[in-house]
């Protein structure tokens, strides 16, 4: 298989902890469940203690904090924290990292309260025959403004693989956990994993469950939520532009913590973003990982969901989940006052329709002035990426961007040459093949193929039927840093999926598709992550067999030098003719919307969004976009579900006067 080189990524970290890299043996593992929750109930004591008089205003944490890195962390270890300590999100490799960070935010964050959490799930976990962890989840409270779950996962270490022999006590505190298996001993279990994450505010929590609305409501309801839309006695505190998944649960996040808002889309009705896509889209990934909070999908939802049907939920949501929504208005332009701190933002009001339902009384634009601004306007802002060929202006067919082709059916008769080969490209393809459309698809770089079947095969111990809890599954993955994954568990994944896909994949190979394991082999993860490959990638619902049948045509063997009047022109003297050009060529800069409405000052000040910082976290999305009061929100629905709600507490916290100062010291790379 081609390993065709991909743009290098930023990553630190350290190799596996594999029992030969850490020098035990398997007999020397726990067998007896009760065990393991024994050595982490020790371990997780023993840090508590620590962590909560290192936490003490009038005490020293300096030793507190030798003690947890040194002790009771391995020496390759990672941190990961999300708002919990840092205001940020933030990932520390290695105890000089962790320890420079427990330094400065430690005592000013007054952690205490912990408890663990789940101690039925704490268990020995093999996700290798060679490797091994027992995990654990806890609780915390973070001084009188936060509470904070974690999820942390011990490894066994012998003596000889200890940080500068720290393996007994120090300074008279308990150290890391002494813990045998099926007879070998002579383990301690030390962390190798610690994350800790803001779950909810104190004194301000979700109003759900218990804290829902219990007053009667007899006839005024219709009345209250008209009222409540329209925003006609007051402007809400968030705006928010786009109303997909990104914008619905931002907003249902800001809504259970009363934070008023309000939704703008330019589009007539909600789910139209997905109704007015390619018939044949559908969601790759299944029901029981992609869904939106609050409200899951019902037990007899497909494992795949079509765009329309998915329209259909969104715009059920946003009625069931009572968000404020303004559909064909659009946000015209937006500008910050820092002598306010507020935005001023124009909205446009498209239709009769929309300002009869607002009670616009003949007005084309409402004037509001906002706190904060939230673009939720999708991958890549929703803006094609269209690449200019040379004498592309001559040719006499048709060329359009996949943003735009809706149904095979259009060209029917009509040859096609589909340019790309990520996922659009794939199921435009298949859709004209459906259509009975003669289609090529015009292959640029080496694309990463992993069937669906076979993938979440491997990936799907979380998400699946029978699974744990969504809210527990969320954080578990969340605890595992990136650079974690890109130093072998992406690689093991990515191998052993290519493994169960072999025949396939050799199989495209044979008829010239070009393949790729994706940056260090590391699979689509990372494609995703960077948006760097050319080829980018495919997760298969059928449509690879498609081009292996040669029922798609493929052409990947030569660059395209021009457009002609009757087609595309390449490199190596072939033609390809076409009426119809479709160009899968992906989406533009997230910021470009942004460039488009806000003052020329905030563009410019607007931090890149997408790609991965040296901390090997996203950049730009959820977070500090380095302009007050502005927000960028995007992602599948599994994204959103889990970081809607960093974005809300941001807000709550700031709109409460609690939010801290975000943690911006840099540390140096220990593997660098």
């Amino acid at each position: 298989m081609s390993t065709d080189s991909h743009p290098k990524l930023p990553v630190g970290g350290f190799p596996l902890p594999t029992l030969d890299h850490l020098g035990v043996k398997p007999d020397q593992l726990p067998t007896d469940p009760t065990k393991a929750r024994e050595i982490a109930t020790n371990w997780f004591s023993s840090f508590t203690s620590l962590a909560s008089s290192g936490s003490e205003d009038s005490f020293n944490p300096s030793s507190s904090i030798d003690t947890i890195t040194q002790s009771l962390f391995y020496h390759e270890c990672y941190w990961r924290d999300i708002l919990a300590l840092t205001w940020d999100f933030r990932t520390f490799t290695g105890p000089t990292q962790i320890k420079q960070f427990l330094t400065d935010r430690l005592s000013l964050s007054k952690l205490k309260s912990f408890q663990l959490q789940h101690p039925e799930h704490i268990s020995l976990t093999q996700p290798f025959p060679d490797m091994a962890w027992i995990q654990f989840m806890f609780s915390f409270t973070i001084g009188d403004v936060g509470i904070g779950s974690g999820v942390g996962r011990l490894i066994p270490t012998t003596k000889s693989q200890t940080q500068g022999g720290h393996t007994g006590s120090e300074n008279g505190n308990a150290t890391a956990v002494n813990g045998g298996g099926g007879g070998g001993g002579g383990v301690e279990w030390k962390c190798h994993c610690m994350f800790t994450h803001l779950e909810d505010l104190q004194g301000f929590p979700e109003k759900i469950g218990p804290l829902r609305d219990h007053l009667p409501n007899h006839g005024l309801w219709v009345a209250k939520r008209e009222k409540e839309a329209a925003f006609e006695d007051k402007d809400p505190v968030v705006l928010i532009i786009g109303g997909s998944q990104s914008g619905l649960t931002v907003a249902a996040r800001l809504k259970m913590l009363d934070v008023p808002t309000l939704i703008v889309d330019k589009l007539p009705r909600i789910g139209d973003n997905w109704r007015n896509r390619y018939n044949a889209l559908c969601l790759h990934d299944p029901c029981y990982y992609g869904h939106l909070p609050y409200l899951p999908f019902p037990p007899n939802w497909p494992e795949y969901t079509p765009s329309v049907k998915l329209a259909g939920w969104l715009e059920a949501y946003a009625e069931f989940m009572e968000l404020n929504f303004w559909t064909s208005s659009t946000v015209t332009k937006a500008h910050f006052d820092p002598s306010t701190k507020t935005w001023q933002v124009h909205v446009r009001f498209d239709d009769d329709t929309s300002m009869k339902m607002l009670g616009a009384k003949g007005q084309k634009e409402r004037i509001l002035n906002v706190k904060h601004v939230v673009f939720a306007t999708g991958f890549g802002a929703g803006e094609p990426n269209i690449p200019k060929f040379v004498d592309q202006d001559k040719f006499k067919g048709q060329i359009l961007h996949s943003a735009h082709h809706k149904r095979g059916s259009d060209h029917a008769g009509k040859k096609v040459v589909v340019i790309g080969s990520s996922t659009s490209a794939h199921d435009i393809a298949s859709d004209y093949h459906y259509n009975d459309v003669d289609v090529t698809m015009v292959q640029r770089g080496p694309t990463y193929i992993m069937t669906t079947k076979n993938g979440w095969k491997v990936m799907s111990g979380l998400f699946c039927e029978g699974g744990p809890p969504t809210d527990m599954a969320d954080r578990i993955q969340a605890s595992f840093p990136f650079f974690f994954g890109m130093n072998g568990m992406l690689q093991r994944s990515a191998k052993k999926i290519a493994e169960l896909d072999q025949e396939l994949l050799d199989n495209l190979a044979k008829v010239g598709f070009k393949l790729t394991q994706g940056p260090d082999n590391a699979g689509f993860a990372p494609i995703a992550g960077s948006r760097n490959s050319p080829g980018g990638y495919y997760l298969d619902v059928g449509t690879s067999q498609l081009i292996v049948d040669r029922k798609i045509k493929l052409k990947s063997d030569s660059e395209i030098d021009r457009f002609t009047e009757s087609g595309v022109l390449f490199k190596d003297g072939t033609e390809l003719k076409a009426d119809v050009v479709v160009l899968a060529t992906g989406f533009g800069d997230f910021r470009s919307t942004i460039w488009r409405i806000c003052d020329e000052e905030s563009g410019r000040k607007c931090r890149k969004i997408w790609g991965l910082d040296d901390d090997g976290e996203l950049k730009g999305c959820y977070r500090d976009l380095g302009v007050p009061g502005l927000w960028y929100m995007t992602g599948g629905l599994q994204q959103c579900r889990f970081y809607s709600k960093h974005i809300a507490l941001q807000i709550k916290a700031m709109e409460q006067g609690v939010f801290g100062e975000r943690y911006q010291l840099k540390v140096e790379d220990p593997t660098k």
